[in-house]
């Protein structure tokens, strides 16, 4: 009796072993209350699938989310899957701490129907697939077509002349302004767009590795976002403003033109009526081209995990054309997947503009100099820090074109010394 006693109860303890709940970390920092809940709901037909496993999700806020995690892995309390922003991406692939996707990618059933440039930008960092994209987030013109037409402005602007022709109109309605200016977090895309539009050129760099930040063309554009905000065309708080600040200040009323990815349609569609705002191209430059910043986000591995297997069929399940599909639309962005094109939910008239933009020979969209180790400190600290200075008058345009040569010429010399 004693050892049929200790036989069931080593069994059962054996099986309690055998089928221990395992706990995959996941990380998600660009976080809205929405996409958290979207992202539960994947999250959840995951554990379903895989019985025994939970998913513990740590919602970072994005305005402080690159500190945040940066004081995460310092202490060791590194994620298994973790929603990469492309920005981070060659910091943390190339200190090793990202898993390589390319043996799953290479039995994975669906590989084959991501569009290209989900693959080709996934393998941004020694043509290695440290990051699997969901999907992209392409710069367009929101305008408020009420606002429009009570300052008197009889179409949307075309160029950079018109729009600021059009901004100087609305401000000098009561309480009104033209720009939505996003002067804090995420505020780079804005300064970059507008710059290279001004220079009629896309190129951050010469081929010695010295940056164009100041050169006349790109410091020009710089100097044309210091002076909408000087001149009163944007909000004088704006300032501060990230991407919660500007979107509303959107559908509010407050200003009329807002730089934005598609995410933005889905707080504005939700308290605007279709019939009162537009998505255009952003306004070309001197030379008739626009260059509209494309980014992305997506998922990564780190190499600590003890789970490998089940932290790429987590992957696989917010990746697969369901999972991927069903994120896109509750976050705005466009998906990975070539069939989604011909999604219903993409073939209306709210994401026209997107589409002209892609269609336009003359609108170049341009990938930030993510590959850059240093280009996330950049993107999230030091230009944040500096542009404001120029906004507030602390430092001239001059200063900050010049500031920002100087810190981006000597990471891509830097880079170019590794080759």
């Amino acid at each position: 009796m004693k050892k049929l006693i200790l036989s069931t109860l080593f069994a059962t303890m054996m099986a309690g072993t055998a089928f221990a709940d395992t706990t995959l970390k996941l990380v998600e920092v660009i976080t809205s209350p929405e996409r958290t809940e979207t992202l539960k709901s994947i999250v959840g037909k995951f554990e379903a699938a895989n019985p025994g496993t939970k998913v513990d999700i740590i919602s970072l806020p994005w305005n402080e989310a690159f500190q945040k995690f940066a004081t995460m892995v310092s202490a060791g309390d590194v994620p298994d899957v973790m929603e990469m922003p492309d920005t981070w991406l060659s910091l943390y692939a190339n200190n090793g701490m990202l898993e390589s996707l390319e043996p799953y990618l290479a039995k994975w059933e669906h590989t084959k129907e991501l569009t290209p440039r989900a693959l080709e930008l996934g393998r941004d960092v020694n043509n290695t697939a440290y990051m699997l994209p969901y999907g992209f987030y392409l710069r367009a013109m929101f305008y408020n077509k009420k606002l429009l037409a009570e300052a008197g402005v009889k179409e949307p602007p075309k160029t950079m002349e018109d729009f600021t022709k059009a901004s100087e109109a609305v401000s000098k309605l009561s309480g009104k302004y033209g720009y939505c200016m996003r002067g804090g977090p995420g505020g780079l895309n804005g300064w970059m767009i507008f710059a290279a539009s001004m220079a009629g050129d896309n190129k951050y760099f010469k081929e010695d590795g010295t940056s164009t930040m100041n050169s006349e063309g790109w410091a020009k554009g710089i100097e044309w976002m210091v002076d909408l905000y000087k001149k009163g065309y944007a909000p004088k708080d704006s300032v501060n403003w990230g991407f919660n600040e500007v979107v509303a200040g959107f559908y509010s009323g407050t200003c009329a033109f807002l730089d934005q990815d598609p995410d933005a349609l889905i707080a504005i569609a939700e308290r605007m009526k279709k019939e009162d705002f537009g998505v255009i191209p952003l306004p070309k430059g001197p030379a008739g081209k626009s260059y509209p910043t494309i980014g992305y986000g997506g998922w990564s591995m780190f190499t600590t995990s003890q789970n490998k297997d089940l932290s790429w069929k987590l992957i696989a399940t917010l990746e697969g054309p369901e999972g991927n599909i069903e994120w896109n639309k509750k976050i705005g962005a466009l998906p990975a997947y070539t069939a989604a094109e011909k999604d219903p939910f993409y073939a209306g008239d709210q994401f026209k503009g997107w589409f002209e933009e892609l269609a336009d020979k003359d609108t170049v969209p341009t990938v930030m100099p993510t590959y850059l180790e240093e280009f996330a400190f950049f993107k999230d600290s030091m230009a944040i820090k500096t542009s404001q200075q120029a906004l507030l008058g602390d430092i001239s345009a001059k200063d900050l074109a010049d500031q920002w040569a100087d810190y981006l010429t000597k990471a891509q010399q830097k880079f170019l010394a590794k080759k």
